[in-house]
């Protein structure tokens, strides 16, 4: 895991680097940029705040649990973060925030498409994601980083399963 540089199709160049374990302070920083709409379609529901319980899950990273963060030159504040969590051999669930002025921008999409090869050099073969049905943004993106995706209406949501390319 090291930062690296990468400069999205439609947005300005990002330094993308590990969140660090316990980092909570990135974690809300990232969370205070999304507008009430974004944090609904992010997490499924309402949410004004994250309590500390929540932001210590969120900022936590290791084995199984890994993030990466994008910052832009010329914002003091980092722009996204995108999550990798291991929850069985090779299969793991991925969510991704990117801050409401950021959004189609690509960022998203390049951030996702790195940390799907981080997870494929884990030995990780199977993504997951929780999406609320009506986030089409999120769909886009999923498809363009995982290709083909298995669907699966759980209520509201939509359980999204896609292999990643290059695993059998």
């Amino acid at each position: 895991m090291h930062t690296r540089v990468v400069k999205p199709k439609r947005g300005p160049e990002m330094l993308v680097r590990p969140l660090r374990h316990g980092d909570v302070d990135t974690v809300w920083a990232v969370f205070s940029r999304l507008s009430e709409e974004s944090r609904r379609t992010r997490f499924l529901g309402p949410k004004l705040e994250l309590g500390d319980t929540e932001l210590r899950w969120l900022a936590n990273v290791g084995p199984d649990h890994h993030a990466l963060v994008a910052s832009v030159d010329g914002d003091p504040e980092p722009v996204a973060i995108a999550r990798l969590v291991r929850f069985r051999g090779g299969c793991a669930e991925m969510a991704f925030e990117v801050a409401d002025e950021y959004h189609g921008r690509g960022i998203g999409s390049a951030l996702a498409a790195l940390l799907v090869a981080d997870a494929r050099a884990a030995g990780i073969c199977e993504v997951t994601a929780l999406v609320r049905s009506d986030n089409r943004a999120a769909f886009a993106l999923l498809r363009r980083v995982l290709g083909r995706l298995e669907l699966r209406m759980e209520g509201p949501d939509t359980f999204v399963r896609a292999l990643l390319p290059g695993c059998a």
